[in-house]
């Protein structure tokens, strides 16, 4: 289960489960409302599909956090072109690439693939940065090149470049 901000396009995990149910679904709920704080203040509508998941208490834990819940539209297939996209880069990226053999196995797989892609895949609508990188200044964008080295993440299928200190 992941939650996207549309606006700074961050992705958060909330969970991983072979078998989700409507308590389930609400428990994660909860939680993303404890871990997000004040940024979950910030936010006015959290849309969803029409799974019968988030029917009853799920909605109730982001109604009380003054959310407004909309629920995407029948036989709309651009309504959650956001969410649908990430999903389909996820599994091209990496999980078509990965034998999983347990929950465990893949929550880690998760989380490096997250880190990943906020702290260094680059974005072509961010002019190739990262989403969690400063900008670059310009002065730093016209030095002499420096020397880059690339760390393998996930058994070498990810590769993050740094500049090398």
């Amino acid at each position: 289960m992941i939650f996207i901000e549309l606006d700074a396009r961050r992705v958060r995990l909330a969970g991983v489960t072979a078998h989700p149910t409507a308590a389930w679904v609400s428990e994660q709920a909860r939680n993303l409302a404890i871990r997000t704080g004040d940024v979950l203040a910030e936010w006015k509508f959290l849309g969803h599909d029409r799974d019968a998941l988030f029917a009853g208490s799920c909605n109730a834990v982001f109604r009380a956090e003054g959310l407004r819940m909309t629920k995407t539209p029948v036989r709309a297939p651009m309504a959650n072109a956001v969410c649908e996209r990430w999903i389909g880069t996820l599994r091209r990226e990496c999980l078509d690439w990965i034998l999983i053999l347990h929950r465990r196995q893949l929550e880690a797989v998760l989380r490096e693939y997250f880190y990943h892609y906020s702290a260094h895949r680059p974005h072509r609508s961010l002019g190739l940065r990262a989403l969690e990188a400063p900008p670059i200044p310009l002065r730093a964008a016209r030095a002499s090149p420096r020397r880059v080295e690339r760390r393998d993440r996930l058994g070498a299928l990810l590769h993050p470049y740094e500049l090398a200190a």
